[in-house]
């Protein structure tokens, strides 16, 4: 294999992160304790690079390395959204862990190489590729959600979330073995072409679609392969749990849709069925389940896998318009969670984890910005005009109907209505409650500047959506 000016410049973004990776690696045991927030900068500083580098390629297409990466808006866009996330997990982190006293410099090196691994990901040509970035976001999460070494409950959940991950790498492999069995290649194109001459009744090709289903399922938290998500939710750092149920799942769900929309679309009228089974189980179970939670993360966490379900939507319908509307929905449902958990990391003080719903209550008059800005969230969540989260579901239930799926849509909002039950309950006990102790909760810079920003993405994408779409749309048009 040989190396061109166009491959390198193709790849830039994921060189600038992985090498600021390792040089946090190396700069850390030279620095003071006191001085570890340098270190957050550092990784600041290379998502700000990684972003112009991006910026610059944005409607690039290209394929490079010998057919094994691709550089196409699709995966630009995702790759922005993957930045963005990464950014405002950085600023989540910065006094959480000055406050739980991990303060380590490798916390944001492996917050890079997820990140790395994320982009990889979302631009693999090749199941080799795609398997490879994925395995490298998975490992630095494995070592991220136990990073609170002393506590019990944070070593639990990195424990099962590495045993079930490592079972799921399994399952995944052996699908991509067997698509590389019948069709000779790993490369998404080549196995496209192989399948118009291929017998699609096949059952091996059912076979490999069925692992392929459930190695992707388990990294969007798709019912029932999600057993993973309330304990690890719960028991990992709030700003990692954060960056888990937005960075993972826009990456997984970008090479998923990838992955079946390139290679298998030839096939999509068998693996269309699976995907609605698995879209009405993953509604149902998660938006009833999160109405019996008491901890706000694990109940962000059925959350998530509801709107895991909604997600496959788009990817089931399989056409343009639900390309388009899956890729609107994950930065929408990033912005709103994100923030969501950024309010979570004020409540973390002293003896309390402030992870219980109860730990909610006055809010209001605890501190009333972060009140407002959860409202603004738990609104979101729930779908509720005029907040972001409607224009999602929006899109996404006339994707449904636009393919004569109208039933399902039906079913969707629903549920929407049935969620709506856990979101407004946050909402009342902030501004109904009245606060077990007078405490004032004092909101460093970084994270208002998260809540902030998230919050003003939520109410500017659903009251005025349009250049967004537009970009969207445009994105979804590119996918090869």
């Amino acid at each position: 294999m040989t190396f061109s000016v166009t491959d390198i410049g193709a790849v830039l973004p994921e060189i600038l992160i992985a090498v600021y990776a390792c040089a946090i690696l190396l700069i850390e045991p030279f620095l003071p304790k006191d001085r570890r927030e340098i270190l957050a900068y550092f990784g600041l500083a290379a998502l700000g690079l990684a972003f112009i580098a991006t910026w610059q390629l944005l409607w690039a297409d290209l394929t490079v390395l010998n057919g094994m990466f691709v550089l196409d808006p699709f995966g630009n866009f995702f790759k922005l959204l993957l930045y963005v996330a990464a950014i405002m997990t950085i600023l989540l982190s910065m006094g959480y862990l000055r406050r739980e006293r991990i303060d380590l410099g490798e916390y944001y090196a492996f917050i890079l190489l997820a990140i790395c691994g994320m982009m990889i990901m979302v631009s693999g040509s090749d199941l080799v590729t795609v398997f490879l970035g994925l395995e490298l976001m998975s490992i630095t999460f494995y070592i991220l959600v136990g990073f609170k070494r002393f506590e019990e409950k944070s070593l639990e959940a990195s424990a099962k979330y590495f045993i079930l991950g490592s079972f799921s790498s399994g399952i995944l492999l052996f699908g991509i073995s067997l698509l590389y069995g019948l069709s000779g290649t790993t490369n998404l194109e080549a196995v496209a072409l192989h399948l118009r001459g291929a017998d699609p009744g096949n059952p091996a090709w059912v076979l490999a679609v069925i692992l392929l289903v459930a190695g992707f399922g388990f990294k969007i938290a798709a019912v029932p392969f999600h057993m993973w998500a309330p304990d690890v939710y719960e028991g990992a750092p709030t700003p990692v749990t954060a960056f888990l149920s937005v960075g993972s799942k826009a990456a997984s769900f970008a090479v998923f849709l990838r992955v079946f929309m390139e290679a298998l679309g030839g096939i999509h009228a068998d693996w269309r069925f699976l995907l609605i089974l698995l879209s009405v189980i993953t509604i149902v179970m998660g938006s009833v389940v999160a109405l019996v939670q008491t901890n706000i993360k694990r109940m962000l966490a059925y959350s998530g896998i509801a709107h895991s379900g909604y997600a496959l939507i788009g990817l089931l319908v399989g056409d343009r318009l639900g390309i388009f509307s899956l890729m609107l929905y994950m930065p929408i449902y990033a912005v709103m969670t994100l923030g969501a958990f950024g309010v979570v990391t004020l409540l973390r003080r002293g003896g309390v984890e402030g992870d219980a719903i109860d730990d909610f209550a006055g809010l209001a008059k605890k501190n009333r910005l972060a009140a407002l800005a959860m409202l603004i969230f738990m609104f979101s969540l729930a779908g509720i005009p005029p907040t972001a989260g409607f224009i999602a579901k929006f899109y996404i239930f006339m994707a449904a109907v636009n393919v004569h799926l109208t039933w399902l849509a039906v079913l969707g909002v629903i549920f929407t209505a049935v969620s709506a039950y856990f979101y407004l309950k946050v909402v009342m006990v902030m501004y109904m409650k009245e606060p077990d102790e007078e405490v004032h909760l004092a909101a460093p810079p970084a994270v208002v500047m998260v809540l902030a920003v998230a919050a003003v993405a939520v109410l500017l994408l659903g009251i005025y959506p349009g250049p967004f779409l537009d970009y969207a749309q445009n994105a979804a048009l590119k996918i090869r």
